[in-house]
């Protein structure tokens, strides 16, 4: 919906939405089932059975998204109109304040052998405690580089930012992670002319981290994504007139819930945090974005097991969630990462709407094929938004 449309439309009341994430939700089956219709859920299926469900896509048909891109759509933003780095929003996570003029670059610690084969893209996934040690030694040996500054930041596991602080930086260079194993880690390649200068900047720091991390048993490179900077975006309150909250335990999505404005709650590191985290401050804002990590991290690791474990331990706080009477409940997924394909999948992702205002699907499950079925179809994610802000009655009637 244009925004100027909304815009028209949105008003004020004292309505409060719990938008929850579930992040990689949607799978394969193996043998038969997906990983969330193999998990016990008897809240989430009882919640489908009085709410409206469908299918929501991030991007397109057939097209695989990022998490950033997904989580963009999932707020309402066109995620092609507004293309984010990686390394950004790691970098607005972890609290780093970027200036206009600085790059970003999500950085993966990973292993490379003699031959500079990718053998490991997360290295491990490493201790976060290890990460710090690899920044630190990182920064004592290359805090610049032909008169840009350079920092080397960790954010969690084998997540770490890199900073350049210069002159003439441009963005507009591609990756050097080719995200898949068993291929050498590529060179970064200037998308525009303007960026000719910066890649071979990058393509000389991404050499001197191999001479540097050199005989590292741990980690011995440092893949490189999302080389960008800050842009501007519309803010949530300004689209939607919502005082909104982040509950995230990743830094990536505490700083795109950044980028457009929400207020970052501190919180554990647990599911159980992050519920009492809702609980302490629900009375405090209309919105909350509430982040669950661990369901993409096992899909990537292939590991169905662990994946049904986190949907399953999920489920087990619905009903604390309900005890608070959000008047809108939205549980679905930033995009798919089933188990099978071991990452990212273009799969759409299940989508469960609760409020006394939606049409019940008296769905017997919350599941990818039963959302098939359910009344609100298959629909673009952008309209997520649109689709709580109605449930919660702050859309007045457009036209005479």
């Amino acid at each position: 919906m244009e925004n100027n449309i909304l815009r028209d439309l949105v008003q004020k009341n004292s309505s409060r939405i719990v938008l929850l994430v579930i992040d990689g939700l949607g799978g394969l089956p193996i043998n038969g089932k997906t990983e969330l219709e193999a998990a016990k859920t008897p809240n989430l299926d009882r919640l489908a059975s009085k709410g409206s469900c469908g299918l929501s896509e991030a991007v397109a048909p057939g097209i695989t998204p990022g998490s950033g891109p997904a989580h963009l759509a999932l707020f309402g933003y066109d995620p092609i109109k507004y293309q984010i780095g990686r390394g950004v929003l790691e970098a607005l996570g972890i609290g780093e304040e970027l200036e206009p003029s600085d790059l970003a670059a999500r950085g993966n610690f990973a292993n490379i052998d003699e031959e500079g084969i990718i053998t490991d893209r997360r290295a491990g996934r490493i201790s976060t405690a290890r990460n710090k040690e690899l920044c630190v030694l990182l920064q004592k040996k290359i805090s610049a580089l032909e008169e840009v500054k350079l920092s080397f930041k960790a954010v969690k596991e084998h997540r770490c930012v890199v900073l350049l602080k210069g002159k003439d930086l441009v963005e507009g260079i591609s990756d050097t992670d080719p995200q898949k194993e068993g291929e050498k880690t590529k060179e970064a390649i200037p998308l525009i002319k303007e960026a000719k200068k910066t890649a071979s900047l990058v393509n000389k720091l991404t050499k001197r981290i191999n001479e540097v991390l050199k005989g590292e048993a741990s980690a011995n490179t440092v893949l490189l994504r999302g080389i960008s900077k800050i842009p501007h975006l519309p803010s949530f309150q300004e689209k939607y007139l919502l005082r909104s909250a982040c509950i995230a335990t990743y830094p990536m999505y505490r700083g795109l819930a950044k980028l457009v404005g929400m207020e970052i709650l501190p919180t554990g590191e647990t599911i159980k945090d992050e519920i009492e985290t809702l609980k302490e401050n629900f009375q405090n804002y209309d919105f909350f974005y509430l982040h669950i990590k661990k369901g993409d991290s096992y899909g990537e690791d292939g590991n169905f097991e662990k994946k049904v474990f986190v949907i399953e331990e999920v489920d087990t706080f619905i009903p604390e969630i309900e005890q608070l009477h959000p008047d809108v409940l939205v549980i679905t997924g930033d995009h798919s990462t089933p188990s099978l394909l071991k990452g990212h999948s273009w799969h759409p992702n299940p989508f469960l709407l609760l409020s006394k205002n939606c049409l019940p699907d008296n769905l017997s499950n919350f599941s990818e094929r039963s959302c098939c079925q359910g009344s609100l179809g298959k629909f673009p994610a952008t309209q997520a938004m649109v689709l709580m802000l109605a449930n919660s009655l702050r859309l007045k009637k457009f036209g005479a």
